[in-house]
């Protein structure tokens, strides 16, 4: 299957950048970005990783702590292999 994307000037250096610190090319990358997000949306999050979220949350509130303007599910997609 071919897709056409398009993108910004920015997220295509962007993708560049990565593709080659990955050693493969740009197409090769963004297939690969795009079957992990396919495989990610296909199955939910183990019931610990959502209670560790959960816990998470109400703790920076709790402990008038910040993550900096980041969000959980950056730090869980972080934690991914």
């Amino acid at each position: 299957m071919t897709i056409t994307l398009e993108i910004g000037l920015e997220l295509e250096a962007e993708l560049a950048r990565q593709a080659a610190a990955h050693g493969v090319g740009i197409d090769a990358y963004a297939a690969s970005l795009l079957g992990e997000a396919a495989r990610a949306k296909s199955s939910p999050p183990a019931k610990d990783v959502v209670e560790a979220i959960e816990r998470l949350k109400t703790f920076g509130n709790t402990h008038g702590l910040s993550l900096g303007g980041m969000m959980i599910r950056e730090l869980r997609h972080e934690a991914r292999p």
